[in-house]
């Protein structure tokens, strides 16, 4: 591991994985981004010989963001929330639509320490997997709890990681 890198230790060395794996088979990837505004595709760009596998990386923290330019539909926003299996599912829909990339994910949640309610508390993540040519579209949502906005942000960039792991499973969701 370098010794100039920006990144803490965990997420540099799977940043490394991903592209060392994805490279091995000739895949390329995307992120959608909320919560994480970018720290995916930051952690990813951290690894040399990272331009062979990430396609490019949508940062869409707002609502508006996520319908201009991942077409997330605004009746999916307005009826289920930004935070929801839902919204995230069109995002990295969008993610591969809008790229060259062969599998995208997408994350979106609630950091706070701000913006929870009963039903999505604070540390709620919702995570979306996309192939290219395959409609099914793999969702799931996590509950953080007891951490605080820098701890959310870190486990939730540590997931999105994963799901760029080839072989990596995840729940399908049917829209």
């Amino acid at each position: 591991m370098p010794g100039d890198i920006l990144f803490p230790r965990d997420l540099y060395e799977l940043a490394a994985r991903v592209i060392a794996e994805n490279k091995a088979i000739g895949r390329k990837v995307a992120l959608a981004e909320s919560c994480t505004g970018g720290l995916v595709c930051a952690a990813l760009t951290e690894v040399a010989g990272s331009s062979a596998v990430l396609d490019r990386g949508f940062v869409t923290y707002s609502n508006e963001s996520k319908q201009e330019m991942l077409g997330v539909p605004s009746d999916i926003i307005d009826t289920l929330g930004a935070v929801s299996p839902a919204t995230a599912w069109a995002m990295a829909q969008g993610a591969i639509t809008h790229s060259h990339a062969d599998v995208a994910v997408a994350i979106s949640g609630i950091a706070g320490p701000e913006g929870g309610s009963e039903l999505k508390p604070v540390g709620t993540v919702v995570f979306a997997r996309a192939h290219r040519g395959e409609e099914e579209v793999h969702a799931e949502q996590k509950l953080i709890e007891g951490a605080n906005r820098a701890e959310i942000r870190h486990h939730a960039a540590v997931v999105a990681l994963e799901l760029l792991l080839p072989g990596t499973e995840l729940p399908a969701y049917a829209d």
